[in-house]
């Protein structure tokens, strides 16, 4: 029997706790992955995992070779990806995660290019608006605009994330514009619900001063923060990708333009740089060519 399917099956039984879940997703029949099983098993010369008529739990030898399996299987997949390199397009499936702002003006339009150049290689994009567990929601790759990336993970930065104050132009006419920070204690803010306190940090004259803000509106999805700038609900602070359609037609305007809001990192994200799979580096790598360089391509048309 094939070890390497062996091997995937295991993994999968592992990472599911379940054999029959381990089916469903390989798309085999519940005997077939026994089969794949007892097959491992009689190999190593040892029993893998424990189970009952409910569960399935690793045993001890189980849990000391499930990391070495999963390395002997990236292995395995860059020795493939290696030796068809030359002989045929890369193939495979990956999953990519980030926010439904990021994924609709930018993200989207790259993975369909980069689907033209590698139509073989599958994409499942899954957009939400948190900081996803790679492992166990099994993501290759997620997109994160953050200044904190969290331990464990390995991250190539992408891009800078600029974000402007900004508003209606009706709002402004009947609230007036403020031109310093403090003003801004007069204006309805819509935020970004994190569980944090209303506030923007603002870089201005080499310094970053932090002006509270208050409001009645906030919501932890982007797209409606700017769905309510622009129906006059207030002043809102946005990323420059996600709202530069909007300030080049003056369906938005620039509030306080000499003072910068903080800039954040656009980060490819993954588990581990070791045995990374073909499809996988040749992603990261054209969103790193197609996002990078002094000025991010989004931020170009609205330089001065």
């Amino acid at each position: 029997m094939d070890r390497l399917s062996a091997i995937r099956t295991f993994i999968e039984i592992a990472d599911r706790g379940s054999l029959t879940q381990a089916a469903e997703s390989l798309d085999l029949s519940r005997a077939m992955v026994s089969r794949h099983l007892d097959s491992l098993e009689h190999w190593l010369g040892t029993r893998l995992l424990h189970r009952t008529t409910r569960r399935v739990s690793l045993s001890e030898a189980g849990a000391e070779t499930l990391p070495r399996l999963r390395q002997m299987l990236d292995l395995a997949a860059d020795l493939q990806a290696v030796s068809g390199a030359r002989r045929a397009e890369p193939a495979g499936k990956l999953r990519v995660t980030t926010s439904l702002s990021f994924a609709l003006p930018v993200l989207t339009q790259a993975l369909v290019e980069f689907q033209a150049r590698h139509p073989r290689i599958e994409i499942d994009l899954l957009t939400v608006d948190r900081a996803v567990d790679l492992v166990a929601e099994r993501i290759d790759l997620a997109v994160r605009i953050t200044n904190r990336l969290d331990d464990g993970v390995v991250a190539r930065r992408l891009a800078t994330c600029r974000s402007a104050l900004c508003a209606a132009p009706g709002y402004l006419a009947t609230r007036g514009t403020p031109t310093t920070p403090p003003e801004l204690l007069a204006h309805h803010c819509i935020t970004h619900a994190f569980g944090t306190r209303a506030e923007y940090r603002l870089g201005h004259a080499g310094r970053v001063l932090t002006q509270a803000v208050r409001g009645g509106l906030s919501s932890n999805e982007t797209a409606v923060v700017k769905q309510a700038a622009i129906a006059g609900a207030g002043i809102a602070m946005l990323p420059t990708y996600f709202v530069g359609d909007e300030l080049r037609r003056g369906t938005l305007v620039r509030v306080l333009p000499a003072y910068e809001p903080e800039t954040l990192g656009i980060h490819a994200v993954f588990l581990s740089r070791q045995h990374q799979p073909l499809p996988l580096k040749l992603l990261i790598d054209f969103l790193a060519d197609r996002f990078g360089g002094d000025t991010a391509p989004w931020d170009v048309p609205l330089q001065p």
